[in-house]
């Protein structure tokens, strides 16, 4: 295992200066690097799973509310419920880039800490996958996963936009 990396930053220690024990270290650090990587997927998934299911509850809410009282004094209650449904949105929205921005960083390391393995066995898999350019061979879940708040974003609007008295408008 040698040390024939781009990013100096990565290494702190050359095989020479560190000591015996250096592919042991790299190899159990690398595990760990790669567990947390994990990790991140797991706590994104999570934040995905609590965004959708409070989004889709609202709505169904208020669908629920608009079937059993068509009176209009409920229209501050759905612009209401609505504008904290866009901003919540929103925020699930930023959320997923910054859990996107996080893994691209945890896994351009792995990908620089396995040019000193003897197998690159998540950079052979990017690559396999065309690294996410080839949406014929992968589709990255990203961006399916950055359009799900946007189509809330779009129902809270129609919901706003279903309130506002056109006739006064026009």
């Amino acid at each position: 295992m040698g040390n024939n990396t781009k990013n100096s930053q990565l290494f702190s220690a050359d095989k020479g200066q560190y000591g015996d024990q250096y592919n042991e270290h790299l190899l159990e650090q690398y595990k760990i690097y790669v567990n947390s990587a994990e990790k991140n997927s797991e706590q994104r998934l999570k934040a995905n799973e609590f965004f959708l299911a409070v989004n889709t509850a609202i709505v169904a809410l208020l669908g629920f509310v608009a079937i059993r009282d068509d009176t209009t004094s409920i229209s501050v209650l759905f612009i209401l419920a609505s504008i904290a449904g866009i901003t919540m949105c929103y925020l699930w929205y930023r959320i997923v880039c910054s859990y996107d921005g996080l893994s691209d960083g945890k896994y351009k390391v792995i990908h620089e800490i396995e040019q000193t393995l003897p197998l690159a066995l998540y950079d052979a898999e990017w690559e396999i996958l065309g690294r996410g350019k080839e949406p014929d061979i992968y589709w990255p879940f990203t961006k399916i996963e950055r359009k799900v708040p946007w189509i809330f974003i779009a129902i809270y609007s129609a919901i706003i936009l279903s309130f506002i008295p056109w006739h006064c408008v026009i």
